[in-house]
């Protein structure tokens, strides 16, 4: 059962994506098309897990599973051998450890492969590819527990009440229970676990810090249904006026966007409610929706709209590493107009055509025989792909260079001790601490700012260099301006 403007929902989350991805410096906040994307999964997937206990009063968990692969993985897969040779338009720089990345992400482990590598959502000099499969990640996590649990609960209920309608609300309202208390530790552990941070990257990516837009419509979805739908909302449905409903979600729709041009990443207040605010406007879009397609029996939603919903998710899985390509390559807004057609394209086919033969069905074009060139094609980029891209190799270098002036530094310090009977003197000169900017320019800045001594790293924040100093000025080594 399809449920008529449900596409808009989607649509929504893949406009403020895109939106954030080419213009990231306007749109700061569109990131919050990703909650949209996991609230309306967490209510679709909730809301069939009661219409099939409903109806088998069960829950086949590898039927589940299935087709939660199938909806997945070949497109997933797909993304990764259609984008990659797209990466010989442009340096080895951008698939430095490309091959670690496909893992990740056909892994399901992007999420916790950036935190591991320390890497900031937002601020990198060369973009990872496959980046934004973090989501996909969390998404997936979400399916693999929320699967199980449903699982269990079913065998419980269906052991103690039997086959009854009791037996469906039962699970419902277990379901819906559960849901409740996910969100308030996931939603809490997001608001502790930000305080005091600089980077939010980490929190941002975690599945248990950002797993509450699911279980937020998860609840929505348990007490509201598609099919099996409680007597409460029905009665909802048949009093509620459509232009009203109509003009809620527009509302709603319209604050989502709205949020996009003044939330940003690195805002602390962010995380401490206004994303569960987005969640909570999403829900508003969803319920919504449920309610005008009862409401418009006799609407079909246009075609155009069923297509942009149908290949969203694709387009989501092609456009970022298309988008690091063409950027590179051209103009901003060309870049972004030529990814966006790209990524239509390649999801159209993908969906209609490649996954259905993946999945062992009827393609539209009938039964074709597909030859996977582009798998060899994907092993021999993995295989070439650099350990370590160019500004990180000279960046290394630089630092080996700087290890080595702090070594003779400290060893004419010592001597020049010494030879003074141990008397501290204040070195002249001027001491500059930074990040990889500062390591980079590191030689300039030797040869152009007179008797200074650089200390630099990347990756260092302003706390760590604060720390710096004070170790500096601990040891006598701190050069004070003159």
């Amino acid at each position: 059962m399809r449920i008529k403007w449900f596409s808009l929902v989607r649509i929504t989350g893949l406009v403020t994506v895109l939106s954030y991805h080419f213009f990231q410096t306007e749109y700061t906040g569109g990131f919050i098309g990703v909650d949209i994307f996991f609230t309306f999964s967490g209510f679709l997937i909730t809301a069939l897990m009661v219409d099939e206990f409903s109806r088998s009063n069960g829950f086949k968990l590898m039927a589940f599973y299935r087709r939660r692969f199938y909806r997945i993985v070949p497109t997933l897969f797909l993304s990764v051998l259609l984008v990659v040779p797209f990466t010989f338009l442009i340096g080895k720089d951008f698939i430095t450890n490309i091959g670690q990345q496909i893992a990740a992400a056909l892994g399901f482990t992007t999420n916790y492969f950036e935190i591991a590598t320390g890497v900031s959502y937002e601020t990198k000099f060369i973009p990872h590819l496959f980046v934004h499969t973090w989501s996909l990640a969390v998404e997936m996590h979400f399916y693999l527990l929320w699967g199980l649990v449903a699982f269990m609960l079913a065998k419980m209920v269906k052991a103690s009440i039997g086959k009854s309608e009791k037996a469906t609300q039962v699970f419902r309202w277990l379901l819906f229970s559960l849901s409740t208390v996910m969100v308030i530790g996931s939603a809490t552990a997001m608001y502790l676990g930000t305080n005091g941070l600089v980077d939010f990257s980490r929190i941002y990516f975690s599945s248990v810090t950002h797993s509450f837009p699911f279980f937020v419509e998860s609840a929505f979805g348990a007490i509201t249904g598609i099919k099996s739908i409680l007597p409460a909302f029905k009665k909802l449905i048949d009093i509620t006026n459509k232009y009203v409903i109509i003009g809620v979600a527009s509302c709603a729709c319209l604050a989502l966007i709205g949020l996009g041009y003044f939330l940003k990443f690195n805002q602390l207040f962010t995380y401490h409610g206004v994303l569960l605010l987005a969640t909570f406007l999403a829900v508003i879009m969803i319920v919504s929706a449920r309610i005008l397609h009862d409401k418009t029996p006799n609407t079909n939603e246009p075609k155009i709209i069923t297509f942009l919903a149908d290949v969203s998710y694709s387009v989501y899985l092609f456009h970022w590493p298309l988008y690091v390509v063409f950027a590179h390559l051209m103009h901003n807004w060309l870049a972004a107009i030529l990814t966006t057609v790209v990524s239509i394209i390649l999801s159209a086919l993908s969906y209609y055509v490649l996954e259905p033969i993946i999945a062992g069905k009827e393609a539209v074009i009938g039964h074709k025989q597909i030859a996977w060139k582009q798998i060899g094609v994907t092993g021999y980029v993995v295989k070439s792909a650099p350990n370590m891209s160019t500004l990180e190799r000279n960046l290394w270098l630089i630092g080996v260079h700087q290890d080595a002036d702090k070594i003779n530094g400290i060893h004419e310090t010592v001597l020049a001790d010494t030879n003074a009977g141990d008397t501290t003197t204040i070195p002249q000169g001027v001491s500059i601490i930074g990040d990889s900017v500062t390591l980079g320019t590191r030689a300039y800045l030797g040869d152009h700012v007179a008797d200074s001594t650089i200390d630099a790293e990347g990756n260092r924040t302003m706390n760590l260099a604060y720390q710096v100093m004070i170790d500096q000025q601990y040891n006598h080594t701190l050069v004070p301006c003159q």
